[in-house]
């Protein structure tokens, strides 16, 4: 009931519309030459909604419906169109939240730790690979158990 409206639009112009454009602009290019590979990055907020997030968590659940619907729609052009859906990794930007805020988000992980970059940047090479050749409209999971649907 108090969001700001100008903050909901900032965050879900940035967060789902950014995707959109991004889409838009590579998808032309990608039907001409009869394949591509489009990884989108949600969040597991996408799945569960975080409290005090909002905007961020219904972005984030647009690009997960996003995707599924590229997913389909290019599937018959070769191209591959799935999101991930990481949890936080310990990363700077972690720095703007108190240490109850990380134990809080740490303690929804079931194995116990953040997620490491390179764990992610694995995962994104596979999902951009030719060895990714079937999935698409997919969500691959990447939070250590926190939200394994």
């Amino acid at each position: 009931m108090d969001y700001d409206p100008a903050a909901w639009r900032q965050i879900v112009d940035i967060d789902l519309n950014g995707v959109f454009y991004c889409c838009r602009r590579l998808v032309p290019g990608m039907i001409a030459r009869n394949y591509g590979r489009i990884v989108n990055v949600s969040s597991v907020a996408g799945k569960e909604g975080n409290p005090n997030a909002a905007a961020y968590s219904a972005a984030k659940a647009g690009v997960l419906a996003l995707t599924k619907s590229l997913g389909k729609e290019l599937a018959g052009h070769d191209i591959a169109v799935n999101a991930l859906t990481p949890s936080p990794a310990r990363t700077r930007i972690l720095e703007q939240l108190t240490e109850a805020q990380v134990a809080y988000m740490l303690g929804k992980v079931p194995r116990g730790r953040f997620v490491e970059v390179e764990e992610a940047a694995a995962m994104v090479v596979f999902m951009l690979s030719d060895e990714n050749s079937f999935t698409t409209g997919a969500t691959f999971d990447l939070s250590g158990g926190r939200t394994t649907y």
